[in-house]
């Protein structure tokens, strides 16, 4: 029955005009569009956030901090989109530097609250107008206009996909 399912689905084919459209060479893919244009954005960062010896997944943990009072582990590993073993490690490391509070909750003595130094919250401070400047860079490319809908477009797919997962 198996082997009969999978023999249905790979002899089923799109239409020549819809599989020459969507199902483009892999360099001119969507997946491998968006890495490549993610990896030169992030390149753009890093090249910041590496004068201060920090990662970007450190960065996103400062940034989701910065302004408030702390967020509890697995709040903040969702919204960074950190795995929460990764998380485990980076929290360490930033720990053993200075840069994060680790606080257990009060509502919730089993759960732990992370929240920034105020050495952290000054080195947020001080990376800030680089990382505008990133920004300034970005905009200047695409204009003010087109960047808003890149970002529009890029969440009205991540939401489509997910609700149709």
């Amino acid at each position: 029955m198996q082997a009969q399912v999978q023999l249905t689905l790979m002899s089923t084919s799109f239409p020549d005009e819809a599989s020459r459209r969507l199902l483009r060479d892999l360099a001119h893919s969507l997946p491998m569009a968006l890495l490549r244009t993610r990896e030169a954005v992030v390149q753009r960062f890093r090249e910041v956030l590496s004068r201060y010896g920090l990662t970007e997944q450190q960065w996103r943990i400062l940034r989701a901090l910065d302004g408030r009072e702390g967020l509890e582990i697995s709040l903040l590993a969702e919204e960074c989109r950190i795995l929460l073993p990764s998380m485990t490690g980076i929290l360490k490391r930033m720990e053993a530097r200075g840069l994060i509070l680790r606080q257990a909750s009060v509502a919730d003595g089993r759960k732990v609250r992370v929240a920034l130094t105020e050495e952290a919250k000054a080195l947020v401070a001080q990376i800030k107008p680089e990382v505008v400047q990133v920004y300034v860079e970005i905009e200047r490319i695409l204009g003010r206009n087109k960047l808003e809908q890149l970002y529009a477009l890029l969440e009205e797919l991540e939401q489509g996909l997910a609700s149709s997962a």
